[in-house]
């Protein structure tokens, strides 16, 4: 016997399960279908188990530094085994905190692959049980993409999700990709002792980021050993008689080779649409190279079937999933709120941290905003030289005419929980002044933030 909802979600990441609690707290009768656990890419196989790698490696980096401040630290070491068992612990913890929250609104789970088999009509396989909903939101999310060369398909070749599964730390590693997944790898595998070299196909690494950061973040990770190249066309990976493996590439129209005991392939991800909807459906459900289209209420090409996440392209990041739910239940629900849109932060857990919002000081050129910038150098706060920080800056753009702050770059630490503060000047349409005139507690990192736009206003 079929189930009839307000809602049913596929897939139980942070836009679906987040969209369902949404739905379910305004009285909404809602299910969830997910084939895996719930928690997503993000909390399974992403965010949450990289961060609890490089919270642990940072600390260690830390420590073996601090010789210099008094605190010696003969015999520190990092057990690989020990750490992927916190790491486990840290996943299962919060996944069964996601399940409690979903059991305490009333939200049913079902365990299984959801096919969109009509407008109002989802099965959940195996077994094809049906529920049936007023509405249909789609939050399959994404899945490691890969590149179409000879030695991709090699055992010692892994994508990130399989890469979070080893429990030896290799002498070499490779990563093909300098964006935020690779630098991230990057930065737990340089810290634990292993040769990283890099290879990044466009001109610099986090190729969507200010380029004052990449340019600082390439800097910093040369000092501390890891091989960068950018410019670097992947052609072929071969295995070796040793058993190690060799990535060949073209940098500046030269052939050139790395050595490897392990390649991370680190060059994005795809929307996992595949069987998501039936053969009648799949026919009716507009898309394009795998990912689902919507318009601006999330809704595709089928009333009433919404779609918001990796599935849909875009910004590929857990709160932007999550803030598409929100939008995409406004829409079907008119008495909940959306969220805003227009201002969407980004972060990159290397260190130092990386945090962004709004425009960059080129962006607002190109759209022909005359702008005046306020930068503070980190390396004369009282905070990060206590703490032995690394070179560091925040940059505050504004509008030169009013002063309306458009956006931020900050690259130091705990930047990813400063950004914040600024997303919401920017989102609320805050001065310079206004940001200067905030008394910031000291020390403290973001004492930064009243210095910057301090240095508009001179």
């Amino acid at each position: 016997m079929e189930k009839h909802y307000d809602l049913v979600v596929i897939g139980a990441g942070p836009g679906g399960y987040m969209t369902a609690l949404y739905a379910s707290k305004a009285g909404k009768r809602t299910a969830v279908i997910e084939r895996s656990h719930v928690g997503g890419t993000c909390l399974n196989c992403g965010c949450i188990p990289t961060k609890t790698y490089l919270h642990t490696t940072g600390l260690y980096r830390e420590v073996k530094k601090t010789e210099a401040a008094g605190l010696h630290t003969e015999g520190l070491r990092v057990s690989m085994e020990e750490l992927k068992k916190r790491k486990d612990a840290v996943v299962e913890e919060l996944r069964a905190g996601i399940e409690k929250q979903l059991a305490a609104a009333k939200i049913d789970l079902y365990r299984g692959t959801g096919v969109v088999c009509g407008e109002h009509l989802v099965k959940v396989m195996p077994g094809e049980e049906e529920v049936t909903a007023d509405y249909i939101l789609l939050a399959a999310g994404s899945e490691p993409s890969s590149i179409p060369i000879p030695g991709m398909d090699l055992p010692g070749v892994k994508n990130s999700t399989q890469m979070l599964e080893e429990e030896c730390v290799p002498d070499r590693l490779v990563i093909i990709g300098g964006g935020v997944i690779g630098m991230e790898f990057a930065t737990v595998y340089n810290d634990l002792g292993c040769q990283v070299t890099v290879l990044e196909a466009m001109d610099k690494i986090l190729p969507g980021m200010d380029k004052e950061i990449s340019q600082n973040l390439k800097m910093i990770m040369k000092k501390r050993g890891v091989d960068i190249h950018t410019g670097a066309t992947v052609s072929s990976v071969e295995k070796m008689g040793d058993g190690t493996y060799l990535c060949r590439y073209t940098e500046k129209e030269k052939n050139c080779e790395a050595p490897a005991v392990l390649i991370l392939s680190a060059v994005g991800r795809r929307p996992l649409s595949r069987g998501l909807f039936s053969e009648d459906m799949q026919e009716r459900i507009d898309m394009e190279r795998g990912r689902v289209l919507v318009n601006e209420r999330y809704e595709t090409s089928v009333p009433g079937i919404y779609a918001i996440g990796d599935l849909v392209g875009g910004v590929c990041l857990a709160h932007v999933a999550a803030a598409e739910g929100c939008q995409a239940a406004s829409a079907m629900f008119p008495e909940l709120k959306g969220k805003d849109m227009t201002v969407i932060p980004a972060c990159v857990y290397t260190d130092p941290e990386i945090a962004c919002a709004g425009l960059t000081a080129d962006e607002a050129k190109a759209a022909g905003i005359d702008t005046a910038t306020g930068k503070y150098i980190m390396s004369v706060n009282g905070k990060s030289i206590l703490s032995m920080q690394d070179r560091g800056f925040l940059k505050i753009v504004s509008e030169k005419e009013t002063g309306r702050i458009l956006g931020a770059q900050l690259m130091c630490a705990r930047a990813t929980d400063m950004i914040g503060e600024l997303e919401l000047a920017i989102s609320k349409r805050l001065t310079a002044e206004d940001l200067a005139a905030v008394i910031m507690p000291h020390p403290t990192f973001c004492e930064g933030i009243g210095e910057a736009a301090e240095s508009i206003l001179m």
